[in-house]
C-alpha cells in the first residue's frame, strides 16, 4: 500500500484543474478535421498523393501536439503519412531530386525526427537523399539555393523555410560544422536583397539575374511584400536556430534579423482585429480587394511567440501574438458541420512560371482564398501550440535545471562514426532519451542544460534543479567518474542553500550504488542493491504503480509504470512518498531550504513517457507534468 505524504513542505495545490478542463485546445480540433480529410495519405486537389512541401508543415504541428500532449495518435499519424512514401531502403517515392526544387526539402525535418526517435535506418537514408540534392543544389554567385531548377537565380523567401532547418538539424546531427555559415550567410544575404528600408519589410523574391519580367531592374526585387513568403521566412528563422551553437556567431545575425523583422511586422498588424493583410503596405489601386489572411498570421504569431519563449525577442512583443492569436481563432476559425474549419488562405502565391505570374497586386489577389488549407493548417497547428506554452511559461521563468552528464557518462559511436555521450541526455529523443521529459521543463518555463563536470558550488550557482541519473560503473564505461567526497559536500549545501535535487538510480544491475550510497545516505537514503517490478515480456501491470486521489506530488494521476527499480531504506530526514508492500519506492527529504526527491530507477525517459509502448491506462506523461510542476514549485533560485 502507498503512504500518502501530508507534510506541508510537500502539499501541491490543484487550484485551476476546473478551469484547466474547460480550455480549449484549439490545435487538437483541427487536427481531428486534419485526421478525417487525410485519412491515409495527403492527396490534394484529388490527384495521386506525392512528396510534397504541404504534408511537412502539418505534420510539424503534430509533433507540436504529440510533445504538448504525449498523445501517441498524433507521432502515429506523423509516421502513417511518411511511410506512404519512405521505403525500406530509404528511397523516397515520388521525389525526384534532379528536380532541384527547393520545396522538396522540407519534409526532411520529419525524417529527422523518425530517425532519432526510432533510430531507423531507413529514415536516416531518405534524410541523407535530401541532404545530397542540397550539396549540388545550384545556387546564386553568392551562394544561396535557388528556388527551383525551372526558376534560375531565383531566391525566394519561401524556400529559406523549405530547406534551412532541415539543414540546420542535419548539420547538428551530422556534426557538419561548417554548415551553419552556409546557413546564416543565406538568412543575411536574403534580407540585404529584399528589404526595404522605408517599412523593414521583405519582397516576396529575388532575381540575381534581373530578367524575369517581375523583377525590378535596380534591384532585382519582386514588386510586392507577400505577408506568407514574410511568414515562411519568420517560421525559417526560429526553427533554424533551434539547432544553432551558442556560441556561432551566425545565431546572433539570425536573432538580429528577426526582431528587424517583427519590428516591421508589428506596424502592418491591423490594430482591430489582430491580423495582416495578403499584400502589406500597399495602398495603390484595388486596395480595397485586399483581404485578411490566414496562414500568414499563423505563421507570425508561431514566430513571435516562440521568439519570445526562446528569448530571442523581448517580452513585450508576445502582446503581438496574443493579439494576433485572438483574431485568428475570431475571423478563420469556424465550427461547421460537426468539424473546425480553418478558412482564409490563399491556395498558393508564385512568380513566373505557366501561365505567368507576374507579381502584381491583381494577380496576388487573384489566387484562390480556400478552407483547409494544408499551409494554413500547418501554420495554424504551428501557432496553437506554441500558444499554449504561453499559459504556463511563466511557472518556471528564469529557473534553470541542469542534469549530469559526469556521472553517467555512457559512450557510442553515432550513425556518422564520431565518438558520443549518449543515455538519458535532454536532447536525446528514442527510447533512452529525456527529450519529453525536458520538453515539459520548457513548456514550464525553465532552461534545460547539461553539466559536463563534477557539481562545485560554482558550477551550481544557478541550477534551480539538478538530476543526478544512474552513475556509471565499470560494466557500462570502462573509467566512470565515481562521486566523491567533494561532490558529495557540494551537493549537500547546494541542497542546503535551497536547491533541488533529483536522485534517480536503476535496479542492481544498472548502476553504480557504493559511491551513490555515500550521497544519498546524507539525505537519510540508502538504494538498496535490489530489483522491483521485473516485466516480463511486456506484461504491462507487472510495473503498475497506484496513487491515491490528489497525490500531494503527483496530482490526480491515478496509475502509472515503472519497471525494474531498486527500493530505498530511509531515515529522517527522508520520508516515504510511496510505499508498496512495505518497502520504499520513493522518497522525499527536506534539508535547509531545499528539497531532494529520489526514485530507484530513471523511470521517465522516453520510452515510458511518449505513448508509444504503455497501453492508454498509465499516465506516466501526467505523471512526469506534475513531477515537473512540483519541483519547479520547490525551487528557491
Amino acid at each position: 500500500m502507498k503512504r500518502l505524504v501530508t507534510i506541508g513542505c510537500l502539499l501541491f495545490t490543484l487550484a485551476g484543474q476546473s478551469q484547466k478542463a474547460l480550455h480549449r485546445y484549439y490545435g487538437k480540433l483541427v487536427a481531428e478535421t486534419v485526421m478525417t480529410t487525410w485519412k491515409d495519405s495527403f492527396s490534394l486537389d484529388g490527384k495521386p498523393a506525392k512528396w510534397t512541401y504541404d504534408m511537412g508543415v502539418i505534420l510539424k504541428g503534430f509533433e507540436g501536439l504529440w510533445l504538448n500532449t504525449g498523445d501517441v495518435k498524433y507521432y502515429n499519424y506523423i509516421q502513417q503519412q511518411m511511410d506512404v512514401f519512405v521505403q525500406n531502403d530509404g528511397s523516397i517515392r515520388t521525389y525526384k531530386p534532379d528536380e532541384y526544387n527547393i520545396d522538396h526539402i522540407n519534409n526532411g525535418k520529419l525524417l529527422l525526427l523518425l530517425y532519432r526517435v526510432t533510430l531507423k535506418e531507413k529514415y536516416l537514408k531518405a534524410a541523407k537523399l535530401l541532404r545530397e540534392q542540397l550539396r549540388t543544389h545550384p545556387r546564386t554567385k553568392e551562394g544561396s539555393f535557388w528556388h527551383k531548377n525551372i526558376y534560375p537565380n531565383q531566391v525566394w523567401l519561401d524556400g529559406l523555410y523549405m530547406a534551412q532547418p532541415f539543414y540546420a538539424e542535419y548539420a547538428q546531427l551530422a556534426h557538419e560544422d561548417s554548415a551553419f555559415a552556409d546557413i546564416a550567410a543565406q538568412f543575411v544575404r536574403i534580407e540585404k536583397h529584399t528589404r526595404d528600408a522605408k517599412t523593414g519589410l521583405l519582397y516576396h523574391a529575388w532575381d540575381e539575374s534581373k530578367q524575369m519580367q517581375w523583377a525590378n531592374q535596380q534591384t532585382g526585387c519582386s514588386p510586392h511584400f507577400w505577408a506568407r513568403a514574410m511568414g515562411w521566412y519568420a517560421t525559417a528563422l526560429v526553427d533554424a536556430l533551434d539547432y544553432f551553437p551558442e556560441a556561432h556567431p551566425g545565431r546572433k545575425e539570425l536573432v538580429a534579423i528577426l526582431n528587424r523583422l517583427v519590428t516591421a511586422l508589428a506596424k502592418q498588424q491591423d490594430k482591430t482585429t489582430g491580423l495582416w493583410k495578403d499584400v502589406m503596405a500597399y495602398n495603390g489601386p484595388g486596395k480595397e480587394k485586399n483581404y485578411f489572411e490566414a496562414s500568414a498570421s499563423c505563421q507570425f504569431v508561431y514566430a513571435i511567440a516562440k521568439g519570445v519563449r526562446k528569448k530571442y525577442l523581448p517580452a513585450s512583443a508576445i502582446s503581438i501574438a496574443d493579439k494576433g492569436y485572438t483574431g485568428i481563432r475570431s475571423q478563420f476559425i469556424k465550427n461547421e458541420n460537426g468539424q473546425t474549419n480553418l478558412h482564409g488562405t490563399v491556395k498558393v502565391s508564385g512568380l513566373g512560371g505557366k501561365p505567368y505570374r507576374d507579381g502584381s497586386f491583381a494577380y496576388y489577389m487573384s489566387e484562390p482564398v480556400i478552407v483547409n488549407d494544408p499551409k494554413g493548417i500547418g501554420a495554424f497547428l504551428l501557432a496553437s501550440n506554441e500558444m499554449e506554452l504561453q499559459r504556463t511559461v511563466s511557472i518556471g521563468k528564469g529557473k534553470t535545471v541542469v542534469m549530469d552528464n559526469y556521472f553517467n557518462r555512457e559512450t557510442k559511436e553515432d550513425a556518422f562514426g564520431k565518438k558520443i555521450v549518449f543515455h538519458y541526455k535532454w536532447d536525446e529523443r528514442d527510447n533512452g532519451g529525456f527529450s519529453f521529459l525536458g520538453h515539459l521543463f520548457n513548456t514550464y518555463g525553465a532552461t534545460t542544460t547539461l553539466l559536463d563536470e563534477g557539481p562545485t558550488a560554482a558550477n551550481l550557482k544557478n541550477a534551480s534543479v539538478y538530476f543526478l541519473i544512474d552513475p556509471d560503473w565499470p560494466k557500462e564505461n570502462k573509467t566512470p567518474n565515481y562521486i566523491e567526497q567533494k561532490h558529495i559536500d557540494a551537493l549537500y549545501n547546494y541542497v542546503k542553500n535551497g536547491g533541488v535535487l533529483v536522485m534517480m538510480a536503476n535496479d542492481s544491475n544498472n548502476v553504480e550504488f557504493r559511491h551513490y550510497n555515500e550521497l544519498a545516505k546524507r539525505f537519510g537514503i540508502q538504494w538498496n542493491e535490489n530489483m522491483r517490478h521485473d516485466v516480463i515480456d511486456n506484461k504491462f501491470e507487472q510495473g503498475a504503480l497506484f496513487f491515491d486521489e490528489a497525490d500531494a506530488i503527483f496530482g490526480k494521476v491515478k496509475k502509472v509504470f515503472v519497471k525494474q527499480l531498486c527500493t530505498q531504506t530511509i531515515q529522517k530526514p527522508a520520508v516515504s512518498v510511496y510505499t508498496e508492500n512495505g518497502e520504499v519506492l520513493m522518497s522525499v527529504a527536506k534539508v535547509g531550504k531545499g528539497t531532494v526527491f529520489a526514485v530507484g530507477d530513471p523511470w521517465f525517459y522516453n520510452e515510458y513517457v511518449d505513448g508509444r509502448k504503455l497501453p492508454a491506462e498509465f499516465e506516466n506523461y501526467d505523471a512526469a507534468e506534475s513531477l515537473v510542476k512540483w519541483l519547479l514549485a520547490q525551487t528557491k533560485k
